[in-house]
């Protein structure tokens, strides 16, 4: 643990000596231009969750949703306009991704405080963050400078967004397809430690034949009780929206539950088991037995991978603009 928390410490200092001036992200990066933005972010995000805990989780996924899609650009937030189709009716956000009030509301007050200078990007990146930090999970220094996109891609949202059934095979591709690599799915996989999913986001897992793995530790059996009770639950097409905890252990905080459940055969869907019941060469399964016995180990690589997941394509110096608006391009207004 001493030797992983030495290269942790190794990384953030790399990251911290990086200038800012010639468009890469960096720390501080508001503290002359809009010095209470991340003040400003931290304080809305935190009302937000204690009005509606799972707002945690949803601000989360917001930035995961836009990394995945041209990069960390913010264009999962723009609204659909003459020809341009929003990401938000792609299969996977549609009448699921939530919190755009949120930033909307977010981006209101530092326009009022600093016109035109914090990008609607950077606030999703604050406000993962800050709902995961909120929700008792690990802290780390955002770097910001990020600027926003003037498209979205529709297209991108139904071809990247990891599907509910993905196979782990395909779930290596597309984060290797975004520069990441198996050890920052793992650790994001994490995620799902907070919030909620429909019933047709797991129908699939709950109604197939057991095929899953049978672990050689009898403690670690799956059970079948709790697919019957998911059957129950969602039982007809009435209750395909009918949500259901992603960690049923810990709903609300964001901790390693979720890598113990995997263990247990209880991930609610079939993206999450498949880390343990189709790694046939045991890295991945190793993994999460690590992260499941050692909370602190899993804030470390969660921390990380954000950091790398929130780098994807972003758009620094003149590329993009700063919104003054997030749900439509300067343009627009």
């Amino acid at each position: 643990m001493e030797v992983k928390m030495k290269v942790w410490i190794a990384v953030m200092a790399f990251w911290g000596i990086i200038d800012g001036s010639d468009g890469n992200l960096m720390k501080g990066y508001y503290k002359e231009t809009c010095p209470l933005a991340e003040e400003i972010v931290r304080h809305n995000v935190q009302v937000a969750i204690l009005r509606d805990p799972r707002m945690a989780a949803s601000l989360l996924r917001l930035h995961f949703h836009d990394c995945f899609v041209l990069g960390c650009d913010g264009s999962v937030l723009l609204d659909t306009k003459g020809e341009m189709v929003s990401e938000k009716e792609a299969t996977p956000n549609a009448n699921s991704l939530r919190g755009f009030e949120v930033i909307d509301y977010i981006k209101y007050l530092l326009e009022e405080a600093c016109p035109l200078t914090v990008s609607c990007s950077d606030i999703l990146a604050m406000a993962a963050r800050d709902s995961v930090f909120l929700r008792n999970g690990p802290w780390w220094e955002v770097l910001l400078g990020r600027r926003d996109s003037l498209k979205a891609s529709l297209e991108g949202a139904n071809r990247y967004i990891p599907a509910p059934n993905s196979s782990l095979e395909g779930l290596i591709a597309n984060f290797k397809e975004q520069g990441l690599d198996v050890d920052d799915l793992i650790a994001l996989s994490g995620a799902h430690t907070m919030g909620k999913a429909r019933c047709v986001s797991f129908k699939q897992r709950i109604t197939q034949p057991n095929t899953e793995q049978t672990f050689y530790d009898d403690r670690f059996k799956r059970h079948d009780t709790f697919r019957r009770v998911l059957r129950a639950q969602c039982r007809d097409s009435t209750r395909d929206n009918l949500l259901t905890p992603l960690d049923i252990v810990t709903p609300s905080n964001f901790d390693n539950h979720y890598f113990v459940n995997l263990l247990r055969g209880r991930g609610l869907l079939i993206s999450d088991n498949v880390l343990v019941s189709e790694d046939h060469e045991g890295y991945v399964f190793k993994r999460v037995w690590d992260y499941a016995v050692d909370r602190d180990l899993f804030f470390a690589d969660f921390a990380e991978s954000m950091l790398k997941m929130g780098s994807i394509n972003v758009l620094t110096g003149v590329d993009g603009e700063i919104r003054k608006s997030c749900r439509f391009v300067n343009a627009w207004i």
